[in-house]
């Protein structure tokens, strides 16, 4: 009878420590189960500033005449565009770059025999940034009137930034942290569990490319500045415990 006893009481503590076992494995397992996901922040916005270039230049052989020339082009560029409205605190010209040029003679056999020195190429750089996006940028597409005053600007694209970006980036990070969450609440509800605490959270870099466009996002980040209608997006990497 005794005996008995002892393998009963044996074999019911075998069965207590198991399940005691048991369940800590299955506690223990669980809290190793996390989800992961990545949710995405998206804005739609317009550049609040632009950055326009532009550039003129004489050629000649007497430095003082040409030099002269360039002057009173760019007086009249400068004219030329306060009368379109532009401030003229946002007109900068650089100062002038002075390239001597030469031409190289050759024999009959093709073979080279003298340089010499053929003039004089004197060039100046405008550049204009503002905030009146319109106006510049109209203005940079009408710029060809100048040649009825025999000056010859040569126009680059503008190009185009938002001073906002850092209250942007933060909008947009609230929104992809919502939408990893929701995501996240999203699969521990249809897996019959509950979301734990935050593990760990990372984020992605911000790419900004132009608006309905088919760019490609650059592992570094992009940032598009030829496009004045952009769309700004950033990814935030969430990962939950699983009660």
């Amino acid at each position: 009878m005794k005996q008995h006893l002892n393998t009963f009481i044996i074999g019911l503590s075998i069965i207590i420590v198991a399940a005691i076992l048991g369940s800590s494995y299955s506690s223990k397992y669980k809290q190793n189960q996390t989800i992961s996901v990545t949710g995405l922040g998206e804005e739609n916005f317009a550049s609040d500033l632009i950055v326009w270039q532009a550039n003129f230049s004489k050629r000649g052989t007497d430095l003082k005449a040409i030099s002269a020339e360039l002057n009173n082009d760019r007086s009249k560029i400068k004219k030329y565009l306060t009368s379109k409205g532009i401030s003229e605190k946002d007109i900068v010209f650089s100062s002038v770059s002075i390239t001597k040029e030469f031409s190289n003679s050759y024999d009959e056999h093709g073979n080279f025999m003298s340089s010499y020195f053929t003039g004089y190429l004197l060039t100046q750089n405008l550049r204009i940034e503002s905030k009146e996006v319109d106006k510049i940028e109209t203005v940079s597409r009408e710029v060809t009137e100048l040649i009825d005053q025999n000056i010859e600007l040569t126009s680059l694209e503008p190009d185009y930034y938002y001073t906002k970006l850092a209250e942007l980036k933060l909008k947009m990070i609230e929104n992809a942290t919502k939408d990893a969450k929701e995501r996240a609440e999203k699969i521990a509800s249809n897996s019959g569990s509950s979301l734990g605490n935050l593990r760990n959270a990372s984020m992605g870099v911000i790419q900004i490319t132009a608006k309905n466009s088919a760019e490609d996002y650059s592992w570094g980040g992009s940032f598009n500045t030829s496009s004045k209608l952009k769309t700004a997006s950033i990814t935030i990497r969430l990962e939950y415990a699983i009660d």
